[in-house]
């Protein structure tokens, strides 16, 4: 089984309470626009990283991350990207990774709204986990908490920060 703690849209601002929320979790996974290497580099110190790059990312970023990111782990098919739509309404190039793939969870994040439903076309749980940082409409900073084991995710938890106007609550 592993822990895993899920953060979008960051950029550049890392609240301390993130650290709080994912200090037993196994792995940060990062759904994009982080904002700096800096920022990333801190949350890979914390725990290992995996991330993709977001549109507001620059060119260091996009060194470091791909667009799209695909593996399994504990059993489970992950496909995370930053643009990405959500069911009955992906982009072309986001359904054909679907199909493609076939992917048990599919991430992303650039809505900075907090979402997790079941997908019935792809027979997936399409989670986004809002907007972390400041920058935005989104009215508080949210993350997502979750466990996975043996193909299934388990104990999902929406988190709030607190709101997104304050740096720190």
């Amino acid at each position: 089984m592993k822990s895993i703690g899920l953060i979008s849209d960051t950029h550049d601002f890392l609240d301390p309470l993130v650290f709080k929320y994912f200090a037993d979790v196994d792995e940060i996974w990062h759904a994009g626009d982080i904002g700096t290497a800096g920022l990333a580099d801190q949350l890979s110190a914390f725990k290992p990283l995996r991330a993709v790059y977001g549109n507001i990312d620059g060119a260091e970023l996009r060194r470091m991350f791909k667009e799209d990111l695909f593996f399994e782990i504990e059993g489970l098919k992950v496909f995370i990207t930053h643009i990405g739509g959500y069911p009955g309404r992906y982009p072309d190039r986001i359904k054909v990774k679907l199909r493609d793939f076939k992917p048990g969870l599919f991430i992303c994040g650039h809505s900075h709204i907090l979402k997790v439903m079941f997908d019935k076309q792809h027979q997936l749980i399409h989670m986004n986990p809002g907007a972390a940082g400041v920058h935005g409409f989104h009215l508080k900073k949210t993350l997502i908490r979750f466990k996975v084991d043996q193909g299934k995710i388990i104990d999902p938890e929406a988190i709030e920060l607190g709101n997104r106007s304050r740096k720190s609550d």
